[in-house]
Formats: structure tokens, C-alpha cells, sequence
């Protein structure tokens, strides 16, 4: 067989998103239809930069969902014969395959590494991301809304986290004689329990009327929580439903402990201002308690800055794992994390340079739509 020409590999590649061209307009046309009842999301198709953001978006989120229908071989296996293979080279041995992005130094498939990539990165970010928040806003909440001295110290000690430049942070919390100290493991019991006493506060306040809705949610919440914070954080669940890898988590648990300082102080902030405004002092006038009006009537007015800070946070928190991987810090030798990719591709970037182009470009484009679509987030939420 022959190399296939440029065409031919475009059209192949394309040819292999079809679940993510299907699925993107799937979304984008229930999302035009019912943009009047989706409220700030429905507002952001009045965007061109927006949808943009929220285009490139959904192209990665659903390229990590379909991976294994896209790829078109295994991202570990190593093919006789392809290594440094140009794109659309054929593959030895097995008739109509090729390797559409070339073969990367130890001869696997670049394609299919690039595309599994998305999973790596999307499996941490937003997730990592949330968690920051509900530390945060847990902790930002109060801090803002009663100041003293209960502000003063929360604020001393994520200004205490904020001093250490970000990234040397990320090395040291991922360098194997930390991980061996198991100080990652102690932030992991902390910062999990964070997640149950955010949903707690949130039900208690609201349904505190309601009794026998209350003693339900929390009991599902004590369950589910407890059950799902033995598995991430001590590896303890006896069904291995919620598990996370030693290497995952020390990542996971360094974003989180990482970003909630400044999600704190973003949260403190907000509630500082809005407390001053008269819906909240008609709640209070009304006699709610102050987990109720921190909850329902301050956080709701927060939430334009808060989603766009978290877009942007994603993106801030893929170029921070892209960077570890990059370096080879807390992610596993053969893993196809685009860092760790980028870094074994640039070696050879001169002799061989398609092994580092498509994950640095996949990475380029994922911050890129992240960035888009909280500028577009933004230019609506000032609407309101």
C-alpha cells in the first residue's frame, strides 16, 4: 500500500469525528431552539465569540466521550516497523490501516494518542475544578458574609497558599518524596469532605420547613457522600465504583488545594458586595437564617462571575496538567496526556516534528475554546 496523500488524510480524519459532528449538531440545534428557556446559556448564542468558545468546547468533550469509536488504533500498542512514520503511513501487516498522524517514537499510533489525550485532561479539569469551587464557596461564603476574625484568618491562609508561585506549588505536590510523606492523602481527607458539607449546608437551609424531605436528602447525601469520599480519598470502597488511580489523585488533589484559594477569595469578595443589597436585607428582615441567605440569596447573584471564572479556571488548570505532563510529573510513563506527548515529540522536533504538533494544537484549542466561551459567558452576564 501507499502513503496516503494530504486529502486523503484530512477526509479520513474527518471521516473518523463523525459521532462528534453528529453530536455537535445534535446539541447546537436543540441549544438554538430552546435558547429562549436556557437562560444565561441560551443568551450566549447571541455571541459569535461565545459560540466559538462553545464549539471548540463540545468538539473536545465529545471527542473524550466517543474516544474508542474514534480512534483507529490502540494508543499503547507498538507497530513493527512505524516508528517515526510520516503521516498516513500504512500500517505493516494489516491491510486498509494507516497511522493518519504518524507513528511517534516508540511506534504507536499519534492519531490515537491525541484523540485518547482528551480523556486524560478532561477526566481531571472540570471535576478538579468543581471541587475548588465548593471549597471555596464554602469557605468564601461566611468569610465574606460575617467578616471578623473568622475572615482574617480564612483570608491569612489562602494568602498563605497564594505566596508559593503556582506551578513550583503543582511540583511539589506531585514529586514522589512528598506523594511518600502522604501529605497529598491527609489534603485528599480534607478537601473531599468539602463537596458532603457544601450539599449539607445547602439542604438543611432551604427545606429546614420540610422535615421529612430534609431527613431524606441528607441521608442520601451522608450516603452517597460517604460512600464516594472512602473511594476517592483513601481508596476504601468495597464495590470499586468510585476509584482513583495513586498518580490521579495526587493531580486531582493538587488542583483542587491549588485553585480553592483563589475561588475563595473571588467568592469573599461577591458575598462582601451583595450582602449590602436590599433583597438580602429583606431576607434577613424576614428572619432567615444566614446559611439561607448566604445560599439562595447571595450565591444565586454571584453565579455570572463565578461560571465565567470557572470556564477560565478550566483552562488555566489544562495548561497547569499539560505543564506536569510536559515535565513527566504525576502521570504515568506510557499515558497519552498531551504534556508528556508534546515532550517526547519535541526530542525529534526537527528531524520528525508531527509527533508534537497535534497534541500541542489539541491543547491550543481546548484553552482557546475555554477562553472564548467565558468571554462570551461574560458579555452576556453584564446584560443582566
Amino acid at each position: 500500500m501507499e502513503r496516503l496523500t494530504g486529502l486523503e488524510i484530512t477526509t479520513r480524519i474527518l471521516q473518523q469525528f463523525t459521532p462528534v459532528w453528529i453530536g455537535l449538531a445534535v446539541i447546537l440545534l436543540l441549544s438554538v431552539l430552546l435558547r429562549k428557556r436556557l437562560g444565561l446559556y441560551g443568551r450566549l448564542f447571541s455571541s459569535p465569540i461565545g459560540v466559538a468558545g462553545l464549539i471548540l468546547v463540545l468538539f473536545w468533550v465529545l471527542t473524550a466521550i466517543f474516544a474508542d469509536m474514534i480512534v483507529t488504533a490502540d494508543h499503547l500498542s507498538q507497530v513493527s516497523g512505524m516508528k517515526n512514520k510520516l503521516p498516513g503511513w500504512p500500517v505493516r501487516g494489516a491491510e486498509g490501516e494507516f497511522y493518519l498522524l504518524g507513528g511517534d517514537n516508540l511506534a504507536r499510533d499519534v492519531f490515537s494518542r491525541m484523540v485518547m489525550g482528551s480523556r486524560v485532561v478532561l477526566a481531571i479539569a472540570p471535576a478538579a475544578t468543581l471541587f475548588a469551587f465548593m471549597v471555596g464557596i464554602t469557605l468564601g461564603l461566611p468569610a465574606g458574609f460575617y467578616g471578623g476574625r473568622l475572615d482574617t484568618g480564612l483570608s491569612f491562609l489562602a494568602n498563605l497558599v497564594l505566596a508559593f508561585p503556582v506551578i513550583l506549588l503543582f511540583f511539589l505536590l506531585v514529586t514522589p518524596e512528598i506523594r511518600a510523606t502522604g501529605v497529598p492523602l491527609v489534603l485528599s481527607g480534607v478537601l473531599f469532605l468539602f463537596p458532603i458539607i457544601f450539599f449539607l449546608l445547602l439542604f438543611t437551609s432551604r427545606f429546614r420547613e420540610r422535615p421529612g424531605l430534609l431527613a431524606v436528602l441528607v441521608l442520601a447525601t451522608l450516603i452517597l457522600g460517604g460512600w464516594a469520599y472512602s473511594g476517592l480519598a483513601f481508596n476504601a470502597d468495597p464495590l470499586n465504583v468510585f476509584y482513583m488511580d495513586p498518580n490521579l489523585l495526587n493531580i486531582f488533589v493538587s488542583v483542587v488545594f491549588v485553585n480553592s484559594p483563589t475561588v475563595f477569595r473571588i467568592v469573599r469578595g461577591l458575598t462582601i458586595d451583595i450582602k449590602t443589597r436590599d433583597y438580602v436585607a429583606a431576607a434577613q428582615t424576614r428572619g432567615e437564617r444566614p446559611w439561607y441567605v448566604m445560599l439562595w440569596e447571595v450565591l444565586p447573584n454571584a453565579r455570572g462571575p463565578l461560571i465565567v471564572d470557572f470556564c477560565l479556571r478550566i483552562g488555566y488548570t489544562t495548561i497547569l496538567l499539560g505543564t506536569l505532563g510536559f515535565f513527566g510529573l504525576g502521570v504515568t510513563p506510557e499515558s497519552p496526556d498531551w504534556g508528556l506527548t508534546i515532550n517526547e515529540g519535541r526530542k525529534l522536533l526537527q528531524v520528525y516534528p508531527h509527533p508534537a504538533l497535534p497534541p500541542t494544537f489539541a491543547l491550543m484549542s481546548l484553552v482557546l475554546g475555554l477562553n472564548l466561551l467565558a468571554d462570551g459567558l461574560r458579555e452576556e452576564s453584564l446584560k443582566d
